[in-house]
């Protein structure tokens, strides 16, 4: 699988791509935008598109920013000081996506991102961040009320990351999704890192929880069979990754699952007798199991994105 299409929506706001020239039409229609240049703009292009976008927009009217490429993305990290010197003119920002690129624009695995860690601070309203690629990102323990949703996409997410999360107070995030990937592309997460997320003692609103892309997924699928957090989920997401039979008979074998709202497995290696057994034994339970993968005989499994 490969990231080859830009998303339509964030927040369920329609993502619209910012032009000085047709940018007053949109003018008080609810609209996510998106900003992005192109490689050969120089180093501070993103900057003075920034700029552009606030004179041009009513910055109080915006709620949602999708930021595509900032301009030689894998030779330069995110820019964040350039939002957080706009907080005060974006008082009703509510959701961020960082580095929503195509492959064809910037691997997920070669995308350097920021210290996160001021743009939190600085926007403590907001309620959705998602950040694509964890090269190169920080983050620092933070207390933040207002964020609802966390995603980190990466084809391998270091530890240092999963702890801070951890180490963070998040009281009324529901939904976190962590990309874990491959100890090839980074991922030193493990299990462990994710404990206190697992046994229940952190991110007490907590209702959707993805640790996907994984190459850990049956190690992972172990851990949730007894993991005090899946009794308050209502979506359990491991799609993306390398889950076999084991991890799905842990998943079985372990606490019951039947009052989850969705399971998502899918693009797996679950055998056919599996594929079968899951959906019979969660009724009511809509479970994905699509997308089934073959082991490679030279490669044996691997997730969905890695480089």
């Amino acid at each position: 699988m490969t990231i080859n299409e830009h998303i339509t929506h964030l927040a369920g706001l329609p993502v619209v791509a910012f032009d000085p020239q047709t940018a007053p039409e949109h003018a008080g229609a609810p609209v996510a935008w998106r900003l992005s240049v192109t490689d050969d703009k120089g180093r501070d292009a993103f900057a003075e598109l920034v700029t552009t976008w606030l004179d041009t927009v009513d910055p109080a009217s915006v709620q949602a920013l999708v930021v595509g490429d900032w301009g030689n993305a894998w030779d330069i990290a995110f820019p964040v000081q350039a939002l957080v010197d706009a907080a005060s003119r974006l008082a009703n920002l509510r959701a961020v996506f960082l580095g929503e690129m195509t492959f064809d624009e910037c691997e997920m695995s070669w995308i350097l991102q920021p210290d996160i860690t001021p743009l939190l601070t600085a926007y403590p309203a907001l309620e959705v961040l998602r950040v694509r690629g964890a090269m190169s990102l920080q983050l620092q323990a933070v207390q933040h009320t207002g964020l609802r949703e966390l995603a980190i996409e990466s084809g391998g997410l270091p530890a240092t990351i999963t702890r801070a999360i951890v180490e963070s107070d998040l009281p009324n995030c529901a939904h976190l999704e962590l990309w874990l990937g491959t100890e090839d592309y980074g991922r030193d997460t493990g299990v462990d890192d994710l404990a206190p997320i697992l046994d229940g003692t952190r991110l007490p609103a907590l209702r959707t929880l993805g640790l996907r892309n994984a190459e850990i997924a049956d190690e992972v699928a172990a851990a949730l069979a007894t993991a005090a957090v899946v009794s308050r989920l209502e979506v359990l997401d491991l799609s993306l990754g390398t889950l076999g039979d084991d991890g799905a008979a842990a998943l079985l074998d372990g606490q019951p699952l039947t009052h989850l709202r969705r399971l998502d497995l899918h693009r797996h290696y679950l055998s056919d007798e599996m594929m079968a057994r899951l959906p019979a034994a969660l009724p009511g339970v809509d479970v994905d199991v699509t997308d089934q993968e073959e082991e490679d005989e030279d490669m044996g499994r691997y997730v969905a994105v890695g480089e």
